[in-house]
């Protein structure tokens, strides 16, 4: 079931508005905004993030328990379609990359910056910086978005995509700096596995020696950022030459959005082998 699931997600994304509808954060930001005004969450910051994401996930098992030995399981089907397009990354990235490839292609380097800093919320101190940095936004967003919560949907189901997203979630909206520092460590956990899987897809659908002579040294490296090890296998599988304002620029982005495509082909082939072979 979790493979079809995983097309349903293909075609809701791609043929649906059911995306914007069934991501509504606006209780859980309540309750976040609750939270962080509760002083007893902010002496103890590890509660909160048990309140914040554990409760949620205990409420879904429950949920998915009840409902799992029923009809084979096929009432469960709309509930982990339902979680998994909840989970995936908040707005479309290409899409809004949209305005700043007009800019960009016309050589308007100004209006590029202004809609990098309004739509993408980036900003260059110089104009040769601006590329690379939009660059860095789609390969992030891309993993983010859609890689590390079909990863952790296919390993573990989809409680441990909602967790995913909802340590995210935390990581984006949370204003006590110590309730982000425990979200960030716990999503830095989520995300090293994911993000090795991505980079190691990336130098088979890529640049294969670029990326395995840039990047093998940092594979087990703990410390390393997610953000940062995406980034740097991601400019080495897709060859990324030096910023150039109009056509090659924009190409440039087009060749990052492709290696990405190919990199859940890939993913989507191997889920397929392994439902088979299960």
């Amino acid at each position: 079931m979790s493979f079809l699931v995983l097309l349903l997600v293909l075609w809701v994304e791609k043929f649906s508005a059911w995306r914007a509808k069934i991501q509504q954060d606006g209780p859980w930001l309540r309750l976040l905004a609750w939270v962080e005004r509760q002083s007893d969450f902010i002496e103890s910051p590890w509660l909160a993030v048990l309140v914040l994401v554990l409760l949620p996930l205990v409420a879904l098992a429950l949920l998915l328990t009840l409902l799992e030995p029923l009809a084979y399981g096929w009432l469960a089907l709309p509930v982990h379609l339902l979680v998994l397009v909840y989970s995936l990354g908040r707005g479309d990235p290409l899409a809004a990359l949209g305005p700043f490839r007009d800019s960009w292609r016309r050589g308007d380097a100004e209006a590029a910056y202004l809609v990098a800093r309004r739509d993408l919320a980036l900003q260059a101190e110089e104009g040769n910086a601006l590329l690379p940095q939009v660059q860095n936004y789609l390969l992030w967003q891309g993993y983010q978005s859609f890689f590390a919560v079909i990863f952790w949907y296919a390993l573990l189901g989809p409680v441990a995509a909602l967790a995913y997203r909802l340590l995210a979630l935390m990581t984006e909206h949370a204003e006590q700096p110590i309730v982000r520092e425990r979200a960030v460590q716990w999503r830095h956990a989520f995300d090293w596995l994911p993000v090795r899987l991505l980079a190691a897809s990336f130098a088979l659908v890529g640049n294969f020696v670029a990326v395995s002579r840039g990047l093998l040294h940092e594979l087990l490296n703990w410390d390393i950022s997610a953000a940062q090890l995406v980034v740097q296998a991601g400019r080495a599988a897709g060859e990324v030459a030096e910023p150039i304002l109009g056509e090659a620029g924009v190409a440039s982005l087009d060749g990052l959005w492709q290696l990405l495509v190919r990199a859940a082909v890939l993913w989507y082939a191997g889920l397929a082998v392994w439902t088979l072979l299960l």
